[in-house]
């Protein structure tokens, strides 16, 4: 075996040129191709606001599918990193009260607004079983309410109330949005 010796210029070619190859496997990715369907915001949509929040007021006080409004408060207004546990919904009503028949919308827990609307392009048996699979209510492109949400660098997805909704983790089938059920426990306006 012999040690191959490359000269500075040579090795930053070969890095250049790796680097290209990985961003050029990126833009080609499914991912990549998925982006077209996001509508991104600016991150000052989730600047802290005076109360210590990232909205300007506290979720809805009786939120739907017994969720509790301090866990809503703690992960939905007050974080930009964590969640609530995985199954959650699970300790709720929420798949008692959800129509099995037809579309539910989901409200943002602080403003009252439309976020999701699911199942869309699929049935609610798939939708169930994508939820429980990843542990959190899981949405795709076709069912999110653009008019009042948002992705932000990162995946972070938001409402344009400055609500912490989850992240949008991109999978084989497209972009799948993580979202905490209590942040969508809203009531409508």
């Amino acid at each position: 075996c012999r040690a191959v010796v490359m000269s500075a210029p040579a090795r930053f070619v070969g890095v250049l040129a790796a680097v290209s190859a990985v961003v050029a496997f990126v833009r080609a990715s499914p991912r990549a191709a998925r982006m077209d369907s996001l509508v991104l915001g600016d991150p000052s949509i989730m600047r802290q606001r005076a109360n210590g929040r990232s909205t300007d007021r506290a979720p809805q006080g009786d939120l739907l599918y017994g969720v509790d409004a301090s866990t809503a408060d703690r992960i939905c207004t007050r974080n930009r990193h964590y969640a609530e546990h995985s199954g959650y919904f699970w300790t709720t009503t929420f798949l008692d009260e959800v129509a099995s028949y037809g579309e539910t919308t989901y409200y943002d827990s602080v403003s009252g607004k439309p976020l999701f609307v699911a199942p869309r392009g699929r049935s609610f048996d798939e939708f169930v079983r994508e939820s429980k699979a990843h542990g959190w209510p899981s949405f795709r492109d076709e069912e999110v309410v653009w008019e009042n949400v948002r992705v932000l660098e990162g995946g972070e997805t938001v409402s344009l109330a400055g609500t912490h909704l989850g992240h949008n983790l991109p999978d084989g089938k497209g972009n799948r949005y993580c979202i905490n059920l209590c942040c969508v426990a809203g009531r409508p306006a």
